[in-house]
């Protein structure tokens, strides 16, 4: 595995931008470290573009037909190395240098079987999977939990497809369709569709929180829907008031404070039992990845409960919580400090010396591509200014290619997060 090329334009004219665009990547795939005929293209293009999709993909691919399978999504926002475009016609591209046993392009019309095996991929079994969804499709959190059990990891990353207009999805793939399911133009609305990915190819990825708890997590103890109506035995309503310091009384100052206010829920086990919090996260007094960040969106006076936009059952937990600028920003340079630490030769010589330790082979382990899909509301002035997360990123993995969207939600593990970012590299073996 080489180093995956990767390029990004921005232009009124979408053949423009793919001009320039496939010219940074066939400059680079000249280049002896980068990979000269990879197979596989992440594509990602803002709204602006979003009316031209079938034809700038098919643009891309005449363009570049080395390039066999094609994944992607629309965004409010594209992101690269080290740029975020938001609000301007762009796109971003990183081609894959992976073999074509290790990964399937799926999709309506080219589904990921139950067994994990994708339609005319016979021998390949899917580990791990890069998963584009639409907000509109129904029960779209359920069809995720679902995909996550064809993997053999159980692991997905990606994120919904964002857009202030029609949000569509490309998935473009050399393996073939369902028979009856008719020719597909690689341009898909609603659903689910990605690449999965084999155990040869190698990830790491976590999840960066935005959110930080306003006070101490507690245990519901009673809830009806969405509406959560007792924790720790207490009326809800009065929990939130106090822990905000409001009143209902001053309804204008009250509802200041609760715009910015949210909720981090973490699920019970499996066992029906409360789940603690991460070790990690509760050292930092920040949330781990156990934890899902929703709105409130309402406010029950008579039963005094709160609902929020997740379902809280009995054993739950849950935290008030607030969006925070430093907090994201120290969270997001934790997760990067984590993937460049796995990335870390270990030593294979416990107790030895340290003339035998240099002498003991170590395996170099680099990044050949990045896919950072994060929240549209965190990219820009949420991290002090212009392609401010981005540069986060760069300055702690380095110079590495990376694409990525700002997506209507965010996809990690088998749950579909909001207010976070999720990173993912993929590992070059030496």
């Amino acid at each position: 595995m080489k180093r995956f090329p990767q390029a990004h334009a921005t232009h009124p004219q979408w053949r423009m931008a793919a001009a320039m665009v496939v010219a940074q990547l066939r400059a680079q795939m000249a280049l002896p470290d980068h990979a000269s005929q990879p197979s596989l293209g992440l594509l990602y293009i803002t709204d602006h573009y979003a009316g031209e999709a079938e034809a700038l993909l098919e643009w891309m691919s005449a363009e570049l037909p080395e390039v066999t399978d094609w994944a992607g999504t629309v965004g409010v926002g594209v992101s690269a190395s080290n740029v975020e475009y938001f609000d301007e016609p762009a796109l971003s591209v990183m081609l894959c240098d992976l073999s074509p046993d290790q990964y399937r392009v799926f999709s309506g019309v080219a589904p990921l079987s139950a067994s994990g095996r994708a339609d005319g991929g016979e021998g390949f079994v899917a580990h791990t999977a890069l998963v584009h969804a639409d907000a509109g499709t129904p029960e779209v959190g359920e069809l995720i939990a679902e995909m996550a059990e064809r993997t053999g990891s159980g692991y997905l990353f990606g994120g919904l497809a964002g857009s202030r207009g029609p949000t569509l999805q490309f998935a473009l793939g050399s393996a073939g369709t369902l028979s009856g399911h008719g020719a597909a133009s690689g341009v898909f609305h609603g659903g689910l569709s990605g690449v999965a990915f084999g155990r040869g190819v190698g990830i790491v990825s976590r999840v960066t929180q935005g959110a930080q708890p306003i006070a101490a997590t507690h245990v519901v103890t009673e809830s009806d829907g969405h509406l959560v109506v007792r924790l720790d035995g207490e009326p809800a309503l009065d929990v939130l008031l106090r822990e905000l310091e409001i009143s209902l009384d001053h309804p204008e100052h009250a509802m200041r404070r609760l715009r910015h206010t949210l909720v981090g829920v973490t699920r019970p086990g499996p066992d029906g039992a409360p789940l603690a919090p991460s070790e990690a996260s509760h050292r930092r007094g920040a949330f781990g990845h156990e934890v899902i960040v929703r709105h409130i969106i309402g406010l029950d006076p008579v039963r005094r409960g709160v609902a929020i936009a997740e379902l809280a059952p009995e054993g739950s937990r849950l935290a008030f919580c607030e969006r925070h600028v430093q907090a994201a920003r120290a969270d997001l340079m934790r997760v990067c400090a984590e993937v460049r630490e796995e990335l870390e030769p270990e030593e294979l010589l416990f107790g030895a010396g340290a003339a035998e330790v240099e002498a003991a082979p170590r395996p170099a382990r680099s990044i050949a591509g990045a896919v950072y899909v994060s929240c549209a509301g965190r990219g820009g002035p949420h991290f002090g200014g212009p392609s401010a997360e981005l540069q986060i990123v760069r300055h702690a993995l380095g110079d590495v290619p990376l694409v990525g969207f700002f997506a209507g939600g965010e996809i990690a593990h088998h749950r579909l997060y909001g207010y976070t970012g999720v990173l993912t590299v993929f590992v070059r073996e030496g």
